[in-house]
């Protein structure tokens, strides 16, 4: 039978894709709230950042889940290979403090979602200060790209 044809086969490339997909939207995403961030003076420069926002939060969950089930879900190497590899760990460190960055720009973007809902205006004040979070989480996307590239070629250090 072709290998394209193979379910297994066809899983794991799916998967493997939609989680490249979710790096390259999470990438846009956090790069275009940056951008919308440094721009935002007024309420209605929030609909950009919110817009980001969500393709960020949405790049996050793609990401997360095909990558827990890539790594443990029995469709790449195994999780023996993950578990024991150092730059796993540092992909993981990486990812890990992403997500602990995301933390005060997920709680600020909260609070001017509904202030915008109740047509209260938003202090914008930290919006270049979450520009800047979200540059640095750009960074450390790379190098979580840098890190994972060397993982599939079976680079241990």
């Amino acid at each position: 039978m072709p290998e394209f044809l193979d379910l297994d086969v066809t899983v794991r490339w799916l998967v493997a894709s939609v989680h490249l997909l979710a790096l390259g939207i999470g990438f846009g995403a956090v790069y275009a709230r940056a951008r919308a961030l440094r721009a935002a003076r007024f309420t209605a420069d929030l609909r950009a950042v919110f817009l980001a926002d969500n393709l960020w939060a949405i790049a996050g969950v793609l990401w997360l889940g095909t990558g827990l089930w890539r790594a443990f879900g029995g469709l790449e190497r195994g999780t023996a290979y993950y578990l024991q590899n150092p730059l796993f760990h540092a992909k993981m460190g990486l990812f890990v403090l992403i997500l602990l960055l995301e933390l005060s720009p997920m709680v600020t973007l909260m609070r001017w979602r509904r202030a915008v809902r109740r047509s209260a205006t938003p202090d914008l004040a930290r919006a270049s200060r979450l520009a800047r979070v979200s540059s640095v989480q750009l960074v450390l996307l790379v190098a979580v790209l840098f890190l994972a590239t060397a993982i599939a070629r079976g680079l241990i250090v």
